[in-house]
């Protein structure tokens, strides 16, 4: 465990590139680090930072996941099993899985983060969430000091939601996820049906696409809509693609009909947090060094020098903003610590 008087800077751990340090700082390359280190106090398991919004400091110990690996641990008639390390880069492994052979995620490419942390969110884009190809997963629980399996029927997944973030565990850095498994059915279809992805399957005259075809066109989309944290700092999709009752729905079209609606099994209906915020005119609009980025009004940005209350201050005023214009609540995605 490295320490140091100072603490341990946090700001090139996170992609906002907000500004942190830790008291303590743990990067865990094997399993076994977890068992024999000393992990007393408070506690953040902290994946690529992708998903998180820095404060300020923290005063306790950073757990730093970065277990590495990815295998086929077997096959069956029906489908293909991959384990990969918690902290295998999501998009490098998807990319990997296809090159195999071994179809099925390709719709959830270039989505910043871990392995690790993929269940946690439930991550989806395109059509696909990861919880329709999630077999099962390890994982360490510091109070008990014991690792546990959590498999699809117990993960509790539901859009953006798990049962890690239902328990909470997420936050009070109880629970840190070592290994996941896939489960890659066999008889593999494409799911292409989202505008996007579609116009750019036309685009390339790609009629019947092969799930490479369907990976490179997500690709492509997201890298026109959604900007590099390497050169514009920011967290992805900001905040959440309210979900709300029919009729709430229903009566949002009636007043607003270029508003897209995505009706779900139970009911309900999704609504793009994204068009509500250009609607209500945030979209490439900026408060201080944050604002919304100008091709994906979804996209928080940190233009340059932002601190996690900056981050704070533009988010509210979004959220405000948008229950002015619609009534509606939007609710941030990442984690604030």
């Amino acid at each position: 465990m490295s320490t140091c008087p100072a603490g341990v800077d946090l700001g090139p751990l996170n992609t906002l590139a907000l500004p942190g340090h830790a008291a303590r700082y743990l990067r865990v390359t094997a399993a076994g680090q977890l068992a024999a280190a000393d992990t007393g106090g408070r506690r953040f398991v902290l994946g690529s930072g992708s998903n998180l919004v820095l404060t300020g400091d923290f005063d306790g110990l950073v757990v730093h996941m970065a277990i590495p690996g990815r295998r086929l641990l077997h096959e069956d008639a029906d489908a293909w099993y991959v384990g990969a390390g918690a902290g295998e880069n999501w998009h490098d492994f998807v990319q990997w899985t296809l090159a195999q052979g071994w179809p099925g995620l390709e719709n959830l490419s270039l989505i910043p983060g871990t392995v690790g942390a993929a269940p946690v969110q439930n991550i989806g884009a395109y059509g696909v969430e990861l919880a329709e190809h999630f077999h099962s997963l390890t994982a360490w629980d510091f109070e008990k000091q014991a690792f546990f399996t959590v498999d699809r029927d117990s993960g509790r997944f539901a859009y953006r939601d798990s049962l890690f973030k239902q328990e909470g565990w997420h936050r009070d850095g109880r629970v840190a996820i070592t290994a996941v498994v896939f489960r890659l059915p066999k008889a593999w279809r494409p799911v292409c049906g989202y505008a996007d992805v579609a116009a750019e399957l036309v685009a390339q005259g790609i009629a019947s696409p092969a799930p490479r075809a369907i990976a490179d066109a997500v690709i492509a989309v997201r890298r026109r809509k959604l900007p590099d944290p390497a050169a514009i700092p920011n967290a992805g999709s900001f905040f959440h693609n309210p979900v709300v009752e029919r009729d709430v729905a229903e009566a949002l079209k009636a007043s607003h009909p270029g508003l897209p609606c995505y009706p779900q099994a139970d009911g309900r209906v999704k609504l793009a947090a994204g068009w509500l915020i250009e609607q209500a005119g945030w979209k490439g609009k900026d408060l201080g060094p944050v604002g919304m980025y100008e091709r994906q009004a979804l996209v928080l940005v940190n233009r340059g020098g932002a601190s996690g209350a900056d981050v704070q201050r533009t988010m509210a005023a979004v959220q405000a903003a948008v229950r002015e214009k619609f009534a509606v609540d939007l609710t941030p995605e990442p984690v604030f610590l």
